[in-house]
């Protein structure tokens, strides 16, 4: 595709591309609930995080760009502050050996390239608009309308050695500050960026911010549909997929699949004699507690299916891992200055339980041995299986109807289709 710079029908094509552009991320947006995880608990950074939310955005975006420009290679990173270096999220187009389409860990520190270190800096903060910038081949009006040297040595370099005759950089800004960066490239046989075409990528980049800014909310509201708002656990609806998910992986693969149930003893009187927020201290306390045990087992998830009632699963981890987690649990929720410690149950298809085939059976097993310790008033997880095999009064004790008051905060889990 040629440069896109003069005339009416040049005008009509480049307004027809920032439709293109926002058709397609919507397209993407669309598509993210189905592709996405909805329960983001995995990651440690929150920037890793937000980036890969925005990945299927920027892929498209990336994309778009590239046709709008004319370009034979695209790429959007984003900008990570606490490393002060500019991380790739997707790469498109004729891309070279070295550039993966979704690289792992594909990053270039903003002190190698001034100008794009002066435009996330927000040098436009007193009122001036982000401007992008060409260079390579061609003329750089816009980096000498800034007093800067007409090339990056470093950038001008990488063009070369990858076949590329020009680029045009554009920062990318949300909420007032720099998010990351489009990069459009052309390859040598293709007249060079000029002064209009940076002037559009800026264009550009600004409906990406926007496409980005709307993504954001988007993920808000699925992360506000996954998490309990007061322990800012997994709520109950992210528990039932990430443990129908986890049956599958056993179902399919032996993946070892461990529950954690968990009810907290002397909530009713917590609350009774000190009030409400008192027992709201009191399950925010025993969700750290929580949450730090998940931290012992590698993928696990932190849970709270409602009221006095919290649960942990683990995917991979051993059976015996997971009860040592659960004892330590019981000791945690045992030293806490409310509460009089937790009733835990455990169920892994590691211990000898018999056939679990869906998500409502291990849960019924990790219950019934949650209500069994609740009924011995011990001060140590119950777990099913391990007393007499399939055997076990545990296990009889979940294959007949759940003992207790039946109440929407004892809910079972929905049987796996």
């Amino acid at each position: 595709m040629g440069g896109m710079g003069e005339g009416g029908d040049d005008a009509d094509a480049r307004l027809g591309a920032v439709v293109g552009l926002s058709q397609a991320m919507a397209a993407a947006q669309t598509a993210a609930p189905a592709t996405a995880r909805p329960h983001p608990y995995d990651e440690d950074e929150p920037e890793a995080t937000a980036a890969l939310s925005h990945r299927d955005i920027a892929h498209a975006a990336a994309w778009g760009a590239c046709e709008a420009m004319g370009g034979a290679f695209a790429s959007i990173s984003v900008w990570e502050r606490a490393r002060g270096r500019l991380r790739v999220l997707v790469n498109v187009g004729e891309r070279t050996v070295e550039e993966a389409e979704f690289p792992s860990d594909e990053s270039y520190s903003v002190r190698d390239f001034p100008q794009v270190a002066e435009s996330l800096h927000e040098w436009w903060a007193g009122g001036g608009r982000p401007q992008a910038w060409v260079e390579g081949d061609g003329p750089q009006e816009t980096a000498e309308a800034e007093g800067e040297a007409a090339h990056s040595y470093r950038r001008v370099a990488a063009l070369r050695r990858r076949g590329r005759g020009s680029c045009v950089i554009a920062p990318i800004v949300l909420h007032g500050r720099a998010w990351g960066e489009l990069y459009v490239a052309r390859s040598v046989q293709v007249p060079a960026f000029t002064r209009d075409d940076a002037d559009f990528a800026a264009v550009l980049a600004a409906l990406i911010a926007s496409g980005i800014a709307q993504n954001e909310r988007l993920e808000e509201v699925r992360r506000l549909a996954y998490t309990d708002p007061l322990t800012g656990l997994a709520n109950r609806r992210a528990v039932e997929t990430r443990l129908d998910e986890a049956v599958e992986l056993h179902r399919d693969l032996g993946t070892v699949v461990s529950l954690v149930v968990c009810d907290i003893n002397g909530l009713k009187g917590v609350n009774d004699a000190q009030g409400h927020e008192a027992g709201d201290r009191l399950l925010e306390r025993f969700a750290a507690v929580l949450s730090a045990g998940a931290a012992t087992l590698p993928g696990a998830l932190a849970g709270r299916l409602g009221g006095d009632e919290f649960c942990l699963l683990a995917v991979g981890p051993t059976a015996d891992e997971v009860v040592r987690a659960a004892d330590e649990l019981c000791r945690g929720a045992a030293e806490l200055e409310l509460g009089e410690g937790v009733a835990c149950g455990v169920a892994s298809t590691g211990d000898p339980v018999g056939e679990v085939r869906s998500a409502h059976r291990i849960f019924r097993l990790a219950d019934a041995a949650q209500y069994r310790a609740k009924a011995l008033r011990s001060g140590k997880p119950v777990v099913a299986g391990r007393e007499g095999g399939p055997d076990d009064p545990t296990v009889r004790m979940a294959a007949a109807p759940a003992p207790g008051p039946s109440s929407p905060e004892r809910r079972r889990f929905r049987r796996s289709s």
